[in-house]
């Protein structure tokens, strides 16, 4: 699994990628809630909810040998976004590994990305959303210095969030 990690390589944000940001989001949603109307406002049109606004969107891409004759393809297997909330404020949003590669070190590649994105946009905070029942996603944020909080501003956009953390790693 480890040898996935290394084949990857983090890039921002290209128009050829959006289909995939709805991709890899819409499988792991179905999976494992319900699309929230939130969710198909973000997924459709990431360039006017996230990029717009001075967020970012980040890709975890994949080299596919698909063997000497054919050359090899490139393929986003991973994706994650920061959300500019406003006054130095940043969601940590739209995170989602394809199914057969989960586990393999990419979620936390790109996690460290985004978490250097932030800093070089030089945000004041750093929060996600999430849920109870992801516990190996929760187990990941953790190491990763994110902490507990109650909920970092009134209300939620999704309906599945009941955990809010911020990010305290300095």
């Amino acid at each position: 699994m480890e040898a996935a990690r290394n084949a990857i390589r983090i890039t921002g944000f290209e128009p050829r990628w959006r289909a995939d940001f709805a991709r890899l989001n819409l499988e792991w949603l179905r999976r494992w809630f319900v699309v929230e109307p939130f969710d198909e406002e973000v997924l459709g049109d990431p360039e006017r909810h996230i990029l717009a606004d001075g967020g970012r969107v980040l890709f975890a891409l994949l080299e596919d040998d698909a063997g000497a004759d054919a050359g090899a393809a490139t393929r986003a297997v991973g994706t994650v976004a920061l959300r500019n909330a406003g006054d130095g404020v940043y969601e940590l949003t739209k995170m989602a590994v394809e199914p057969e590669l989960r586990g393999a070190g990419i979620g936390r590649a790109l996690l460290e990305a985004a978490i250097a994105e932030y800093r070089g946009l030089g945000g004041r905070e750093l929060y996600l959303e999430s849920s109870s029942v992801l516990a190996p996603a929760l187990r990941m944020y953790e190491s990763a210095g994110f902490v507990h909080h109650p909920a970092p501003r009134p209300g939620s956009h999704y309906a599945r969030a009941d955990v809010h953390m911020v990010w305290e790693g300095g």
